[in-house]
């Protein structure tokens, strides 16, 4: 018998579709775990490399620079989305089942819906028309990864969604992050009100620490495989404000090495 995992809300979609944005926003709202899927790429990847999936191999054998250059279908084998998504569902089993978890990604398997690991109620698929998935990606900036796999990879997730019967939400633009947060808040009324909920300003604090801590975490994987050059104590992303006040929706441009210094703050939050 499947075990549903009653503890997990889900949000999947493809890159730049505004689930992270929608995630964090839940998180600080109400005092949940966030689980990015994103955050686990190299320990995934590590994984596929163990178990000799040629894939993982193959793009661990190419420069950087070449990886981008293989036809499409082969980068979609090479980021191994449908590898990742029973990883997905071993790390969300590993987790606590207090709080809530909120996890979103693009490698969370829409078949968890179909098999009834993920209660359907409290899944959520988002899917940005052609449109809007172009503005977004061009907006980034002209990386590789935008420009060649994200378009296939998001045709893919729609149609893996559609195929096990995944609730979806259209994304086209016409509503900002604070409605579309609101929208999907108001799919998951049952099982946010449910809980459970960090219950003190502590806990909430601790588990956005821990959500800066895993992109952290993930930045220095990254620069510890034998091809990637750089500093990632150097390296700029963005990080959720750690106050843990609910109304909260503050993210920080910071270095790596700078959350060593303390809490990441936005100014004025204590």
């Amino acid at each position: 018998m499947v075990a549903v995992l009653k503890h997990v809300i889900w949000i999947g979609g493809p890159p730049r579709s505004g689930k992270t944005s929608v995630a964090t926003r839940l998180v600080r709202r109400h005092g949940l775990r966030w689980y990015n899927a994103d955050t686990r790429t190299w320990a995934h990847r590590d994984r596929a490399l163990a178990a000799g999936i040629r894939a993982a191999a193959r793009w661990e054998a190419l420069a950087p620079e070449q990886r981008w250059d293989v036809p499409a279908e082969d980068l979609l084998a090479m980021s191994l989305h449908r590898e990742r998504g029973p990883m997905v569902i071993d790390d969300l089993r590993a987790l606590p089942t207090a709080p809530l978890v909120v996890a979103e990604g693009s490698s969370l398997p829409a078949s968890a819906v179909s098999s009834g690991i993920a209660d359907r109620s409290r899944a959520i698929w988002l899917v940005p028309s052609a449109a809007f998935h172009r503005a977004q990606l061009e907006a980034r900036g002209p990386s590789p990864g935008a420009r060649r796999l994200f378009p296939a990879l998001a045709s893919l997730i729609e149609r893996e969604a559609r195929e096990h019967a995944a609730p979806i939400l259209p994304v086209d633009g016409s509503k900002g992050v604070e409605e579309t947060t609101d929208a999907v808040e108001a799919l998951f009324a049952d099982a946010i009100a449910a809980g459970p909920h960090a219950e003190t300003l502590d806990e909430r604090r601790a588990l956005l620490r821990e959500a800066n801590e895993a992109i952290a975490a993930q930045v220095r994987a990254y620069y510890a495989r034998p091809w990637a050059d750089g500093d990632p104590e150097r390296v700029v992303r963005d990080f959720v404000c750690e106050c843990g006040d609910p109304g909260c929706d503050v993210d920080l441009r910071l270095a790596v090495g700078d959350l060593a210094t303390g809490p990441a703050l936005a100014p004025d939050h204590h």
